[in-house]
């Protein structure tokens, strides 16, 4: 994309844009799913937020690097604070989110469960 880097409100939300997963795209290419943000009155840029699912693979990778190392390394009490933070994050919500979180954790899915049930006994009745 032909961006303009150097306008302030590409400069204030590419953090922002980054850290969702999401994509800077010209004005002109967005589509009626994009967000197009204006600087005084003017169209500056557009977002492309990224789907449920590629969010959580985005998480999945932020979760990784914050820990650096791959989460299937962790040992069970950081797994546990994982899937806390993951809850939290609604990562839960998205179909085959359980799924996915087990596959990167190295655990079952009944483990997962667990570890939801183990925070929030009233979930596990």
């Amino acid at each position: 994309m032909t961006e303009p880097a150097d306008h302030p409100l590409v400069t204030a939300v590419k953090p922002l844009v980054d850290a969702m997963g999401a994509e800077l795209l010209a004005p002109e290419q967005a589509t009626t799913e994009d967000v197009v943000l204006a600087w005084e009155g003017a169209d500056v840029i557009a977002v492309r937020l990224p789907q449920l699912s590629e969010s959580l693979d985005h998480i999945l990778a932020a979760m990784e690097r914050r820990h650096g190392m791959p989460l299937a390394e962790l040992d069970r009490k950081a797994k546990q604070g994982v899937v806390r933070t993951l809850e939290a994050r609604g990562a839960f919500s998205v179909r085959h989110g359980v799924e996915t979180v087990a596959g990167a954790l190295g655990v079952s899915r009944f483990t997962v469960y667990n570890y939801l049930n183990r925070d929030n006994p009233a979930k596990g009745e």
